[in-house]
């Protein structure tokens, strides 16, 4: 009789930040640079990464003559976000791929929690609700002071969505739920100053990101 065939479970790798941190251009380069060490890659993002997830990306960022409630634009949030670990994330993962996603809950924490002022421990049971508790094993928070950032989104040739014309305030409530964030779990959440050039960021990832996976290799190939 052979052996039975071990179940094959992926990495799941987050990026997050507040808006202009580069996180959207570092996790694009950090996917190419584990293809070319021959990992089997999976790029996604938030809100979005199936086909009824960015019609409600769509509605979430494009501008609205209308006024979206905080609470309204959670239960989008989380409706997205279902269906991309459903149909996306989750069978990635079976299949033992790295998933690298764009946001996914700190980004709630951040925004609807510290930003919009909507209670933590709600958000947290409503997400783990939407997710069936997924969490990522590596975060990866892109930080960047807050006119920086704006300055960047605002200044850019990238296009404007409604985040980006949120007051500093609010923009200063998300940064700093972000740290806190991160503070909370420091062995999960890695901060990255990503006020420097885009290559010397990048060299940072990289590096980062595979020593990390090498020491998760040795620990996870000792539990074995």
């Amino acid at each position: 009789m052979g052996r039975t065939a071990r179940k094959t479970t992926g990495i799941f790798i987050t990026l997050e930040g507040g808006e202009g941190s580069g996180k959207t251009t570092q996790a694009r380069r950090l996917c190419e640079r584990l293809s070319a060490q021959g990992i089997d890659v999976l790029h996604t993002r938030e809100p979005g990464g199936t086909l009824l997830a960015e019609r409600l990306r769509s509605l979430l960022l494009d501008h609205s003559a209308e006024t979206i409630a905080p609470e309204t634009e959670a239960y989008l949030i989380f409706a997205a976000r279902r269906q991309h670990v459903d149909h996306v994330i989750k069978p990635s993962l079976a299949r033992g791929m790295t998933v690298v996603c764009d946001r996914f809950s700190d980004s709630t924490m951040a925004y609807q929690g510290y930003g919009r002022g909507l209670d933590l421990r709600l958000l947290r049971t409503m997400n783990d609700w939407a997710t069936g508790e997924l969490t990522p094993q590596l975060t990866l928070l892109f930080d960047v002071p807050v006119p920086v950032g704006l300055s960047r989104r605002r200044g850019g040739a990238a296009t404007q969505n409604r985040l980006d014309r949120e007051t500093e305030r609010f923009h200063r409530k998300v940064r700093a739920g972000f740290h806190a964030l991160a503070r909370r779990e420091p062995r999960r959440i890695m901060v990255i100053d990503s006020t420097g050039p885009l290559e010397s960021v990048a060299q940072t990832v990289e590096d980062l990101v595979m020593s990390w996976l090498n020491t998760y290799s040795a620990r996870t190939s000792r539990h074995r």
